[in-house]
């Protein structure tokens, strides 16, 4: 293994300095201060195994089943327990699995270090989930705003592992502060790095080095808008009105507008005159709004 480490400074939360040691606080696989180096050189002795090994799969079908039932009230865990029951992962296995040939092989890439944003506190889940399954070890840093949703994914996460030992050893979840130091030796270690965030974020991570024969995937910044047609929507039945209107509150208030999805721009299209349209569907808006609190 092969690391660099930034010249000593100041500690921040999240991460301290000591007999030339860089601790940093660890969420999972067990909530505790950790030194970066063990952490690193545990992980690069983990076993690798084949992309949808059994125990990968049936670790993520066990975190759906129970994040489900935990997660009742909070539309993004559903969401993300939908997404990874076993019906779902067997179809993920499938189109994997078409990717291969006689002239291609499938395996893992190694170790991905993933730097998710703060503002979509479930996004997290996904990068590591499929990371997982296709058989990488997997180092994930966290922002220190935890949210009550991020710590019940957590707390379930690591019930979940109790169950299945064999994927323990396989990944590290770590909060620190913008730590360049900190980042810099992950990212020295690592065979994939993955950065979410807005563009001056990821400029500032791309100048951190990684090794010669790593890759990198970058998710920028991204803007979205929606477009309703004005006659399609005078054809819609006043329950089918309302459900349009709770799609939308998903999209754009629940991560603030924030989120690559998140619409800052509506547009109605057509000919006839949107504005009788336009007040009906801003109207329902407000009532989610108002019901969502």
């Amino acid at each position: 293994m092969t690391s660099t480490q930034g010249q000593p400074g100041e500690a921040t939360e999240g991460t301290a300095r000591s007999s030339g040691a860089l601790r940093v606080r660890q969420l999972l696989p067990k909530r505790q201060s950790v030194d970066l180096v063990e952490v690193l050189t545990r992980l690069s002795s983990a076993p690798a195994v084949a992309p949808f090994d059994p125990s990968r799969t049936e670790f993520v079908a066990d975190l759906s089943r129970r994040l489900g039932r935990r997660g009742r009230g909070l539309p993004e865990t559903q969401a993300l327990a939908f997404w990874m029951r076993k019906a779902a992962l067997h179809r993920l296995e499938g189109s994997f699995s078409e990717l291969g040939s006689e002239q291609i092989v499938l395996m893992p890439r190694g170790t991905v270090f993933h730097i998710p944003p703060a503002n979509v506190d479930t996004l997290f889940v996904y990068s590591w989930v499929l990371s997982t399954l296709v058989g990488n070890r997997n180092i994930v840093r966290l922002s220190s705003r935890a949210t009550e949703q991020s710590n019940l994914i957590i707390d379930t996460i690591s019930d979940v592992l109790v169950d299945h030992p064999a994927v323990v050893g396989s990944f590290t979840m770590l909060t620190y502060d913008h730590d360049e130091a900190v980042t810099a030796m992950i990212s020295a270690d690592c065979d994939v790095r993955v950065i979410w965030g807005g563009d001056a974020t990821i400029q500032r991570i791309r100048s951190i080095p990684i090794p010669p024969h790593a890759n990198e995937l970058v998710f920028a910044d991204r803007f979205s808008m929606a477009a309703i047609g004005t006659r399609a929507y005078q054809g819609l039945p006043a329950q089918e009105r309302n459900r349009l209107a709770e799609l939308f509150f998903s999209d754009a208030y629940r991560f603030d507008q924030l989120g690559c999805s998140s619409a800052r721009l509506l547009l109605w299209v057509g000919a006839d005159d949107p504005r009788t349209s336009a007040t009906d569907f801003y109207d329902r808006v407000r009532a989610v709004v108002r019901n969502n609190g």
